[in-house]
């Protein structure tokens, strides 16, 4: 059988007579019916594309029907009967929006070759290609009337899920990605070997999209422009201006959706304070900050760029904080806060940390942004991803290369254990005349999680260090979608929430 030709074809009414034969094969210990001719023939008129079989040296030799059900009429409480309307199918709907399995099996002489694997392929990719929510069946345990005097139908479940038991059926379900819902009780009366017990499994569709139009107009694909800026002494605001602008307008020419500037871009602006205590002068700086912002939305709108404007001071007449602001490409503004100061700022600056932590809803997805040493808490990134984070983004300021990697190495930590994108962008160069940011080092990057449809090092693209430079990179936001379901890890999932917890107070 090792060289035989293995094909998946959809099941035609000719097919009938070798089906039975590999049914009753399957089902030796089976105690009712084998499935009518009539039945097929129903089956093939109103859901031909739904019944699949698998051939193998030319015959039949497995199987997989189905029908398309609109779910919420039915809910989890139900029965075979009720399903498949006493298997007249007249609840095939073909506005349904979850596929039904009604059967699945594999003649016993051809088990072991991964067919059933094959049939639950198959009947993934005609859900993720009818756009459906899920794929809904009602499993046997068959192997459960051994153990039933000793275990609950949940025990023997989570003995099987633990693989501590092998049940034939379940334990394959499993492996294949589905979970188990509930019990069902009498859902099939003549499964003597499940004592009328069945599991309730279901597999999610991550592509599903709620209106089937906007199936085929959603991005996935992100385009990001990290400016990794350096630091220059400017005459007036306007010279500022003027360097930014220059950096969206290329960024923009590149048709990206994100332009991201670094942590404290404007701090060239300080040294017309050069008299004043670094205290005073980062607070005259901040008057800068309103007028910088509008500048930035403005181009924002102008080069239909979302423009991430790093941090800049702001002062309120009480206290002093490093904020940032997203100016969306439609005009819209909001801001972001460093939650941790750094002790020089603390020290020089009379920083204080803010309090406002939220994932942002973009035109090319769910973004979260921490300042610098903000991304060294891992328990802020964690929280963001709770929401829905896709793209974590994080202007820094780093005077030295150990600093910078210090930057650097928990973001690539947070790209992995948070599943999602992160984009560094920091300042390079030296700066005269500005106290406490002499120096900066910087290598902009763009950072994944490790798997593999990601590159081998968790890295998507990365600058020149120390070089002024736009850097340019595409990230892709399915690959994420699959990770968080079928990744070899799966971080999110995973996590032992019924041990210890995470929350924003």
């Amino acid at each position: 059988m090792s060289g035989s030709k293995i094909e998946i074809q959809k099941l035609q009414q000719s097919n009938y007579e070798q089906l039975i034969v590999a049914m009753k094969a399957a089902y030796s210990n089976w105690g009712g019916d084998v499935w009518s001719e009539r039945a097929i023939k129903k089956l093939l008129s109103v859901f031909p594309e739904g019944q699949l079989i698998v051939m193998a040296e030319g015959k039949v030799v497995g199987c997989a029907l189905s029908i398309l059900v609109k779910y919420d009429d039915f809910g989890d409480e139900h029965t075979y009967k009720q399903i498949t309307a006493n298997y007249s199918f007249s609840t095939h709907n073909t506005n349904g929006n979850v596929l039904y399995g009604i059967e699945i099996f594999i003649h016993p002489d051809y088990r072991g070759m991964r067919l059933g694997r094959r049939l639950y392929d198959a009947r993934k990719e005609l859900c993720e290609k009818h756009n459906l929510k899920a794929i809904v069946f009602g499993g046997r345990i068959p192997n459960y009337h051994k153990y039933a005097d000793t275990l609950s139908p949940k025990e023997y479940i989570q003995k099987v899920k633990h693989a501590e038991i092998f049940d034939p059926v379940l334990s394959f379900q499993l492996s294949n990605d589905f979970h188990v819902k509930k019990v069902l009780m009498g859902y099939i009366p003549e499964d003597e070997e499940s004592l009328e017990y069945a599991t309730l499994l279901q597999w999610d569709n991550v592509y599903y999209v709620l209106n089937q139009r906007e199936a085929f107009s959603v991005r996935r694909s992100v385009r990001l422009g990290l400016v990794q800026w350096k630091m220059r002494l400017y005459d007036s605001i306007e010279e500022l201006f003027q360097q930014a602008e220059y950096f969206v307008d290329a960024i923009s020419s590149y048709k990206a959706d994100f332009a991201v500037f670094p942590e404290y871009f404007n701090g060239p602006l300080m040294a017309q304070f050069e008299g004043m205590s670094e205290a005073e002068a980062i607070r005259a700086m901040s008057r800068y900050t309103d007028q910088i912002t509008k500048k930035f939305s403005q181009l924002a709108v102008s080069y239909n760029v979302n423009i991430i404007a790093g941090s800049m001071p702001m002062y309120d007449g009480t206290s002093l904080k490093n904020v940032g602001h997203l100016c969306h490409r439609n005009g819209d503004i909001e801001i972001y806060e460093k939650l941790h100061v750094t002790p020089d700022e603390e020290k020089y600056w009379g920083l204080k940390g803010g309090d406002k932590l939220k994932v942002f809803d973009t035109d090319a997805g769910k973004i979260g942004i921490l300042i610098c040493y903000d991304v060294e808490f891992p328990e802020l990134s964690r929280l963001l991803a709770d929401e829905g984070m896709q793209i974590l983004f994080v202007p820094y300021l780093t005077d030295t290369q150990n600093a910078y990697l210090r930057v650097r190495l928990c973001a690539q930590a947070r790209a992995i254990e948070n599943e999602c994108f992160v984009a560094i962008t920091g300042s390079v160069g030296n700066l005269p005349k500005v106290e406490n940011m002499d120096i900066q080092y910087s290598q902009s990057a763009v950072f994944t999680p490790s798997d593999f449809a990601f590159p081998s090092n968790a890295i998507k693209s990365e600058a020149t260090a120390n070089t002024e430079m736009i850097l340019i990179a595409d990230v892709d936001l399915k690959l994420l979608d699959e990770l968080h379901s079928y990744g070899s890890v799966r971080n999110l999932k995973d996590r032992r929430k019924d041990f210890y917890e995470l929350k924003k107070l």
